[in-house]
């Protein structure tokens, strides 16, 4: 039997610096106070960052990595109770009386957050049932729910808010799957937390503490978001400009508030029901997008009748897996009906009082639809418009805020009070919006941020018709910076993901190619004999126990052999590698168009890991030397070639096919660890939005970048589903290059190249010379983790 382990008498606390400020001296005194028996520890950012590098180094590169502050604090305080056990309490907790008693017999206490706080829009989002603080935490030293926090930690450390990376909501979902959660304590919200922040207060009226039960209270200082422990202000404490009218003549002006409408719907006021209306045919990746906008909606009684004529079903499949009863999918046959008679079928099978047009292209703030019926039932009105809409063009990455005027697809009406939608293509919705801006009560809400016309080149109106309203916009986020910054503040708002940014922002023709039933890659055309000729080159170093499977699977490839060309290159192998390939080169010289076989060393022995970041820059660039010898010595005629490495275990028959049917000069396969898993090979990926501004320089080892995993990249395991993706980086395991591009220059540096080497060099190499790198997410070749590396000869990120 395990003798229980005593939470030790030690209070840890945190501050930038020694100089905590004024106002939270007293109550850090407070347990000091009521504690004389106990340790007392103030940690500074040095302090801490010097406690990991002795005792946790191998996570400095998650912690360097957090882009906010408030991500390392709250994350330092789950390897100081680790460590050290004790208890952990924020400088503006207040101790009321000595803990002891809340903590004897046990050995990890937590408390839950007032039961308001599961109200607010980001926990209703993520469907809290309770909230765990993380600003009082007791423990012993080394419990096992640490490690288990620990591996959770690097798991979320890409999320974008911090509540869900390190804070309050992390630790919620750290304890909810804790695989023994016997041993640990979650007192209720009345003994740590009896007070509700400010925010709740004034979004749900005045609460009642109470403290008869409560040893410490939590002040809600929020130094780092505003007075709210849940997030930065949303627009619910906003106020909107408004003006209303009514047959055009001006009614009234003013600020509206949206708190206002909330308390009268808390106290039992009725919320009507909302059908949003989406019409769309074959567009289902943004249509999907659309969806995930609605079901994040903040409004409680929402519908939404999607009008689909098109004959692709995968849009249908999908709305039958979300098993969403508010979600009706309507199939009508493809008989190329007008726009605005599929508007009117959608408006026929809205069973609200209330009906709004939900375009499938658009984004939607999740408090688009609870905003604009405040502004109906708080006036009296029967309609609401946006006065002003944010304009994104993802192609030519620039972000606006538009002029004021009627936005048709903003438009929330009386069911009753709309007029039919003329059987026009397009332009349908703007006589509807101008016959209830004449003929009923209207009001337009100043809140451009809760509704996104997206330009993606498939619009119903041409680029020119977009291009006018930037000209006359009010506000342009063009530069790289600014429209990365307002791009990240966009997408933490909405349930939108990187890939759908980074897709968005490939363009009009490449869009084409992820949307809808051009999805799939088409083989390359023409019978056999007319096939492009191909050069295979792989560099190889002690490989003897992968050539035999590596040849096998060459052989396995439909590709005819006749417009296959094959050159390899052995150096410093330790093995029978070079004896091996002797021995081979008759039979393949007997199968295939033509090979090369070259022997070079290069004097690279790496003694230990060769993913150790020291070692990166020298291993990387023999590699590059590798591949450019072999590539001097093998190219002739051939009119691509395919860089593959010897390790990669499986692939599809068709794999050249499919890599030429892509149609683009340079382009990758998916290479992951295990079918449909995660990516192995992280030199390729997708910059994310911001990653302009971040601090890049950090992570500079010996002239190139090495930054931990995920740091402004996503990978391919992330763009799945996608079709075909433009990357900003390539590896190397498997990679198809134009031939003409590498006889034109194109090389794999052997020294930084914009802080770049070897593959990610290359690419930004051909980026410099006007080609673009490109990949598809669901054409994968395996190599395993558990398959050792011929020493420095595999793609892997030194990441």
């Amino acid at each position: 039997m395990r003798m229980q382990q005593k939470i030790p008498a030690l209070i840890h606390q945190t501050w930038k610096d020694t100089d905590v400020p004024p106002e939270w001296e007293a109550w850090a005194d407070s347990w000091r106070r009521r504690h004389p028996g106990w340790g007392y520890r103030l940690w500074t950012d040095a302090d801490n960052r010097a406690f990991l590098q002795e005792h946790y180094p191998w996570f400095l590169p998650v912690y360097d990595g957090y882009p906010e502050a408030i991500m390392r604090a709250d994350a330092i305080r789950y390897f100081l109770l680790d460590h050290f056990g004790g208890l952990y309490v924020d400088l503006d907790f207040e101790c009321l009386s000595p803990v002891d008693d809340i903590l004897g017999g046990h050995e990890l206490v937590l408390g839950c957050e007032p039961e308001a706080h599961t109200r607010l829009l980001l926990a209703r989002q993520r469907g809290f049932g309770r909230i765990v603080g993380n600003a009082f935490i007791a423990s012993r030293p080394g419990h096992p729910f640490w490690a288990h926090v620990h591996q959770q930690l690097v798991g979320s450390h890409k999320s974008p808010s911090a509540l869900d990376a390190t804070g309050p909501f992390f630790l919620t979902r750290a304890v909810d799957c804790v695989p023994d959660p016997a041993s640990i304590t979650v007192l209720g919200p009345e003994v740590l937390y009896p007070e509700v922040s400010p925010y709740a207060a004034e979004l749900f009226g005045p609460q009642n503490a109470d403290y008869e039960r409560a040893c410490a209270v939590h002040h809600w200082s929020g130094s780092w978001v505003a007075g709210t422990p849940v997030g930065p202000r949303t627009s619910v404490g906003k106020r909107f400009p408004f003006w209303a009218s009514q047959e055009l003549h001006p009614l009234a002006d003013g600020m509206l508030s949206l708190d206002a409408q909330r308390r009268r719907w808390a106290s039992g006021a009725p919320a009507p029901t909302v059908s949003c209306l989406m019409v769309t045919k074959d567009r289902s990746s943004t249509a999907r997008r659309a969806i995930r906008c609605f079901r994040a909606q903040t409004y409680p009684n929402l519908e939404l009748v999607v009008v689909e004529d098109g004959t692709d079903d995968a849009l249908e499949r999908h709305i039958r897996e979300q098993g969403d009863p508010r979600i009706r999918h309507h199939r009508l046959p493809p008989e190329g009906r007008p726009l605005g008679e599929l508007r009117n079928e959608a408006v026929d099978r809205a069973t609200g009082p209330y009906v709004c047009q939900w375009d499938d292209d658009d984004l939607y703030d999740p408090e688009r639809v609870e905003t604009q019926m405040a502004a109906i039932l708080a006036l009296g009105v029967d309609a609401c418009f946006l006065a002003r809409e944010r304009l994104w063009w993802p192609a030519r990455r620039k972000l606006a805020i538009s002029c004021a005027r009627v936005w048709e697809g903003s438009m929330l009406c009386a069911k009753d009070r709309l007029p039919r939608y003329p059987a026009l293509r397009r332009g349908e919705d703007t006589p509807v919006a101008e016959g209830v801006v004449r003929s009923c009560r209207v009001v337009s809400v100043d809140a451009p941020e809760l509704y996104t016309y997206v330009c993606h080149g498939s619009n119903t109106f041409d680029e020119s018709h977009f291009a006018e309203h930037f000209d006359v916009a009010t506000e342009i986020w063009a530069e790289p910076g600014a429209y990365a910054e307002r791009l990240q503040a966009m997408a933490t708002r909405m349930p939108i993901e990187p890939k759908d940014i980074a897709h968005a922002e490939m363009g009009p023709a490449a869009l084409a190619c992820v949307q809808g039933p051009q999805t799939a890659v088409e083989p390359a055309p023409g019978p056999a004999s007319e096939r492009p000729r191909v050069l295979v080159l792989t560099p190889v170093k002690d490989a003897a126990a992968f050539l035999p499977r590596y040849l096998e699977s060459l052989r396995a490839l439909d590709y005819p052999r006749e417009a296959i060309s094959l050159g390899l290159l052995e150096g410093d192998s330790r093995d029978t590698t070079r004896e091996l390939l002797q021995q081979v080169l008759p039979g393949l010289e007997a199968e295939y168009r033509r090979v090369t076989l070259v022997h070079r060393d290069f004097g690279l022995q790496l003694e230990g890991p060769r993913w150790e970041q020291g070692v990166q820059r020298r291993r990387r660039s023999v590699l590059a030397r590798a591949r450019n010898h072999l590539l001097s010595r093998a190219l002739a005629d051939e009119e691509w070639v395919l860089w593959l490495d010897v390790d990669v275990t499986d692939y599809p028959a068709d794999l050249i096919q499919r890599l030429l049917g892509a149609r683009k000069h340079i382009v990758v396969p998916h290479c992951a660890t295990t079918a449909g898993g995660p990516t192995y090979d992280l030199n390729t990926f997708v910059l994310h939005p911001r990653a302009g501004t971040l601090n890049w320089s950090q992570w500079l080892r010996d002239g190139i970048l090495q930054p931990p995993k995920g740091f402004g990249r996503t990978y391919l395991d992330g763009l799945r589903g996608q079709g075909l993706v433009r990357v900003d980086s390539v590896g190397g395991t498997a990679l198809l290059v134009r031939a003409d591009l590498h006889r034109d220059g194109l090389a794999f540096p052997c020294f930084p190249y914009q802080h770049l080497i070897e593959t990610e060099g290359l690419a930004a190499m051909a980026r410099d010379m006007g080609a673009t790198c490109w990949a598809l997410p669901d054409l994968e070749v395996l190599h395993p983790h558990h398959v050792p590396d011929p020493a420095g000869v595999g793609a892997m990120s030194p990441s």
